[in-house]
């Protein structure tokens, strides 16, 4: 894979990542954390099913799996050296099951899922 096909990925990884930054800020600015991390559970997997739509229907130069993996990875990296390291400096944000890791496993679920329909439809269509 050429250096413009992984940024292509990446630039889309961020923009999850970004997306679900923007949910947490926004939600502490305007409800409890309880809520806001609620929120982000749901909204979290919404942001990438649709950002993996767009990449498998425009792009789709990775397998399911290998996007799911690569998102989820790209998202972990992110928490841990920008958020955790860099803005909150502790890694307390890591003992959250429903602010962390529920987010993750739904990110890389619905990024896969996403994956599977899309590339087999576009199968379908082409047949």
């Amino acid at each position: 894979m050429n250096i413009s096909k992984i940024l292509i990925i990446l630039a889309h990884a961020f923009v999850g990542w970004a997306l679900c930054f923007a949910t947490i800020g926004i939600g502490r600015a305007v409800a409890t954390m309880e809520i806001t991390l609620i929120v982000h559970a749901i909204l979290a997997p919404t942001f990438f099913a649709g950002i993996s739509l767009v990449y498998f229907r425009k792009f789709n130069f990775t397998t399911p799996l290998q996007t799911a993996t690569i998102f989820i990875a790209f998202v972990m990296a992110m928490d841990f050296f920008v958020v955790a390291m860099s803005i909150l400096h502790s890694f307390e944000m890591f003992t959250s099951l429903l602010g962390t890791w529920i987010p993750f496993a739904l990110i890389f679920v619905s990024t896969y899922l996403t994956g599977l329909l899309t590339v087999n439809r576009l199968k379908a269509k082409v047949s």
